[in-house]
């Protein structure tokens, strides 16, 4: 998937918080993407869409994930240490929430 022509979509704060992707040449309609690139709602005017992606947060990166074809030591579950551009950074769910890292992940 393409993602150079995605505009990120940050808070006041500077977090970023998702992507538009567009689907119109000038922008006018654009896909709203959660910081994993996956589909938020449906196509949506630009103004529309970014309120949606401010709205909704990056709560979902707390989450426990299962992580396919994970090594024994994360068939538990993991949860997502850093989310950018060049990959995400996921660890054992429990070991983390402990404090205690385990075998630090790279997903592209």
């Amino acid at each position: 998937m393409d993602t150079s022509g995605w505009l990120a979509t940050t808070r006041d704060d500077g977090e970023t918080v998702g992507y538009l992707e567009p689907l119109a040449d000038d922008y006018s309609l654009v896909q709203p993407r959660s910081l994993l690139g996956h589909p938020v709602g449906p196509p949506a005017e630009f103004l529309e869409a970014e309120e949606l992606l401010i709205e909704r947060g990056i709560s979902e990166l707390a989450e426990r994930w299962m992580l396919r074809g994970a090594s024994d030591d994360l068939r538990g579950g993991v949860v997502i240490l850093e989310a950018s551009a060049e990959g995400i950074i996921v660890d054992h769910a429990d070991l983390a929430k402990a404090g205690a890292y385990g075998r630090r992940v790279r997903v592209a």
